[in-house]
């Protein structure tokens, strides 16, 4: 990356309570569970999130009709502490896979039944001139913050 170029990245953190183990299982596993609705980027309204467990495994949607929207890559997988996504959605809101930010989520346990969650998108400056109207996105309330919010709902509520 240019020196002159500033990273730019956006940080969030919820705090569940659940245990870390059960958290990132939550996070991981059942993200169809709690993935907002509205946030997708395939043609149907009606989607399954993935999230294949592994390292470079694939981050998409599955349409009710079959098809597929990528979202991204598992870049790390350190169960029960930590993954690392690769977002490749463009400001346009569709898959490039040529456009290569980072969500970086950490699992803290804070007790044996309270687990903080830290996520990082990161890279945001990869997105040109639209860095700060992506960050500022990312940012907004209704962005990263409702999302981890939504997970932490679904993780104190519904046993994995």
């Amino acid at each position: 990356m240019d020196a002159a170029v500033k990273p730019v990245s956006v940080r969030k953190s919820v705090t569940v309570n659940a245990p870390i183990a059960h958290v990132f299982r939550t996070f991981t596993e059942r993200q169809n569970d709690w993935w907002p609705r509205a946030h997708h980027i395939g043609k149907c309204e009606q989607f399954t999130a993935t999230l294949e467990p592994r390292t470079g495994g694939r981050w998409f949607e599955r349409g009710d009709d079959g098809s597929e929207c990528d979202w991204g890559r598992v870049l790390v997988w350190q169960p029960p502490t930590r993954v690392v996504l690769q977002w490749s959605i463009g400001a346009d809101w569709r898959y490039d896979p040529a456009l290569k930010t980072e969500v970086d989520v950490r699992f803290v346990a804070e007790a044996q039944e309270r687990t903080r969650v830290d996520l990082e998108h990161r890279g945001l400056e990869h997105y040109g001139d639209q860095a700060e109207a992506m960050r500022n996105i990312f940012d907004s309330p209704g962005a990263w913050a409702e999302t981890l919010t939504i997970m932490a709902g679904a993780a104190e509520n519904k046993p994995s």
